[in-house]
């Protein structure tokens, strides 16, 4: 079984992606894909009249400011457009693609944060109004139902808090949830760099081969969303994941250019 992960960003190579996920799935390869969104709900906010605000938690993560108008946009680019867009694709290339997001079913859930912590100006802010969590649970059942029978999932934020609201969670750390729940061999992280950089951003400093215990100094250098990958590849491993792979997202063959060991390769 093998979990990958995807952003939004519009370098990465969706035709290459989607031509390995076909390629592997016909080999007999077990396969889930989960998918962010950033880039295209920050140009559809700016479109809509609400254009996208990032906070900074005083843990020095960056995320989506998500009030209750920004939810709905981000649920109409991550639900609507990208998702069924890949499952478009998927589809012409005979792969039976369903796409889900983590409502559907209870697929994630989790607890809404009471308050959101953050810095701004360099002085602390408590935000009250924010739909934002992290998974805690993952519905395995129905993801081995579709996968038991055939179908390909391909899975999107949002989740469902446990008081049976919408709230925007971290897409690589969702991911991570899900490899851990479904006993995933391999949790791959493609994004649009070749891998966790130990010079940011000098692509020659590409750190190729890492442990669980080497991503605790990992954070002092992952930069931006980086973090937030670096974090998602503890968690997966802490989870019973065998290794997770941070691999190049723009080149060709860009699925199995991971697998074969392109990129940053953590192992517990």
């Amino acid at each position: 079984m093998i979990v990958v992960k995807i952003g939004g960003g519009k370098g990465l190579n969706l035709a290459g992606l989607c031509e390995d996920v076909a390629a592997l799935l016909r080999a007999g390869q077990r396969l889930v894909l989960v998918h962010g969104g950033a880039e295209t709900t920050d140009e559809l906010a700016a479109a809509l009249g609400h254009p996208a605000q990032y906070v900074t938690s005083t843990s020095g993560h960056v995320s989506r400011r998500t009030d209750r108008r920004t939810l709905e946009i981000f649920e109409m680019a991550y639900c609507g457009q990208i998702n069924k867009g890949l499952v478009e694709r998927l589809q012409g290339l005979g792969v039976n693609a369903v796409g889900l997001s983590g409502l559907d079913g209870g697929l994630l859930r989790g607890t809404r944060k009471d308050v959101l912590r953050i810095v701004e100006n360099g002085r602390q802010k408590v935000l009250r109004d924010d739909f934002t969590g992290k998974v805690e649970q993952v519905n395995r059942g129905l993801l081995t139902l579709l996968l038991d029978n055939g179908y390909f999932p391909v899975l999107t934020p949002p989740a469902l808090s446990f008081n049976h609201e919408a709230i925007n969670v971290d897409g690589d750390r969702a991911a991570a949830a899900v490899a851990a729940a479904l006993h995933a061999d391999t949790l791959i992280l493609l994004t649009s760099a070749p891998g966790l950089l130990a010079r940011f951003p000098d692509e020659s400093s590409l750190l190729t081969n890492l442990s669980l215990a080497d991503l605790g100094n990992a954070q002092d250098y992952a930069k931006g969303k980086m973090k937030r990958k670096v974090l998602a590849a503890q968690e997966a491993l802490q989870g019973g994941v065998s290794q997770v792979v941070i691999g190049d997202g723009r080149r060709p063959e860009p699925l199995r250019a991971a697998l074969a060991g392109e990129g940053t390769k953590i192992e517990g």
